[in-house]
């Protein structure tokens, strides 16, 4: 892939990643015990592009940076957690993508859940947690991000070079 293209794909990603973010905002962040982002429903552009990598993680960063306000330990906890998603979504493209969708899902549940647990829930205990963070993700991958692969999938070509 030329260096310009996956350029594009990341910053095009991360631009409508955080665009989805603001729109969803009410919903996209831990401050309730449920948290759909719907942006995470991008978490099947690895599939079709290594440029998704980066474009998730930076789209996730800025996203917690301007609309977040769990301060330090979201920004980089909850980045990384999406890089290494994104990063294992994209070494399982090969495979089934409902396999290759499910690091995601629960690389978050156990990274961000187990953040959330001690930042705004101590109380509850961090299965609970890890579980609501899971329901939200699997959400957010499976029921709005597979129909999105699957819509993507007829013109990866033309919009990813990639054919399936």
């Amino acid at each position: 892939m030329k260096k310009s293209v996956y350029v594009v794909h990341s910053a095009v990603i991360a631009a409508i990643y955080i665009v989805i973010t603001w729109i969803f905002a009410p919903i996209s962040f831990g401050h309730n015990i449920f948290q759909l982002r719907v942006s995470e429903a991008l978490c099947v552009l690895p599939l079709f592009t290594p440029g998704a990598i980066f474009g998730l993680f930076a789209g996730c960063f800025l996203s917690n940076l301007l609309f977040g306000g769990l301060g330090i330990i979201d920004l980089i906890f909850g980045s990384l957690a999406t890089l290494a998603g994104a990063s294992a979504t994209y070494a399982l493209r090969r495979k089934n993508p409902l396999i290759a969708l499910f690091p995601p899902v629960i690389i978050n549940a156990v990274v961000v859940g187990g953040y959330l647990k001690y930042l705004l829930f101590t109380n509850i205990s961090a299965y609970v947690i890890m579980g609501y963070t899971f329901l939200g993700e699997f959400l957010a991958c499976y029921v709005l991000g597979y129909p999105l692969f699957l819509a993507l999938k007829k013109h990866a070509d033309k919009i990813f070079g990639v054919k399936f």
